[in-house]
C-alpha cells in the first residue's frame, strides 16, 4: 500500500514550476542562396487578356465605343483589322491561335498603344479634369517636372496603372531612364498636334504600354 500512498501524496503536491528562460537563436545547419530564377519561360499574354486590359485603360468602355474614341488621324482602324494580328484565332479561315509573338503582332500592339496614349493625353491633360476622372495620367494638372525627384511620384502613378506595382520595386534605374526619355522629348518637340509636355507624357505612356511586363507573364 506504500505505493498507493506515494501516488496520493504526489497528486496532492503543488505543480512543479519551471522558470522560463530565453531560448536564444538557433544556429542554421546550412545556408543556401534563394533561387529566384523563373521556373518557366516567359509566356505571351493571351490576346483576350490584353484586349480586356486595353478596354479598362480606355475607361472600361465597350469595344465599339473604344473603337469610336480611338479613331481619327489614322490612329486606329477597326477591331476586325487587328483581331488576327493580335493572335486571336479565326476558325472561318482555318487560322489558329498565335502561340508566339511575331513582327506583325508587335506592330499591331504598337499601333494600339499609340492610339491609347495619344487619346489619353488629349482626354486627361487638356481641360481641368480631376485625377479621379482621368484614364492614364491620374495626377493634377499638366506637370512639367524639372528634376528626377519631382518626376518620380508622377511616373509611379502611370507605372502602377500599366504594370500593377510601384516603380520603386522595378529594376534599378527604370525611373531614371523614363525621366531621361521625358526630358529628351521635351527638348526636341517643337510643333505638332500635341504640346511638348503632352508629347513627353505620351512617350512615357508608350514606353510602359510596349513594355514586356505588360504583354508577357
Amino acid at each position: 500500500m506504500r505505493w498507493v500512498a506515494a501516488v496520493l501524496l504526489a497528486a496532492c503536491a503543488p505543480a512543479l514550476r519551471i522558470p522560463a528562460r530565453p531560448a536564444g537563436e538557433l544556429a542554421p545547419a546550412t545556408v543556401r542562396a534563394q533561387d529566384t530564377s523563373p521556373s518557366l519561360e516567359v509566356r505571351m499574354m493571351p490576346a483576350e487578356v490584353y484586349l480586356r486590359t486595353y478596354m479598362q485603360l480606355f475607361g472600361g468602355a465597350a469595344p465599339l465605343e473604344v473603337q469610336r474614341r480611338a479613331r481619327g488621324n489614322g490612329l486606329f482602324d477597326t477591331w476586325n483589322d487587328y483581331a488576327a494580328a493580335l493572335g486571336l484565332p479565326d476558325y472561318r479561315n482555318d487560322l489558329p491561335r498565335a502561340a508566339q509573338s511575331n513582327a506583325l503582332m508587335v506592330a499591331t500592339a504598337e499601333r494600339l498603344a499609340i492610339a491609347l496614349c495619344v487619346r489619353a493625353a488629349e482626354h486627361d491633360l487638356r481641360g481641368s479634369l480631376p485625377p479621379a476622372e482621368r484614364l492614364i495620367f491620374a495626377f493634377p494638372g499638366v506637370p512639367r517636372p524639372e528634376s528626377r525627384e519631382a518626376f518620380s511620384p508622377l511616373f509611379d502613378v502611370v507605372h502602377r496603372t500599366f504594370l500593377g506595382y510601384p516603380a520603386a520595386l522595378a529594376p534599378a534605374r527604370r525611373t531614371d531612364a523614363f525621366f531621361a526619355l521625358f526630358q529628351a522629348t521635351l527638348a526636341r518637340r517643337r510643333s505638332g498636334p500635341l504640346a511638348p509636355v503632352e508629347a513627353a507624357w505620351v512617350t512615357v505612356c508608350l514606353g510602359l504600354a510596349r513594355h514586356p511586363e505588360f504583354t508577357t507573364y
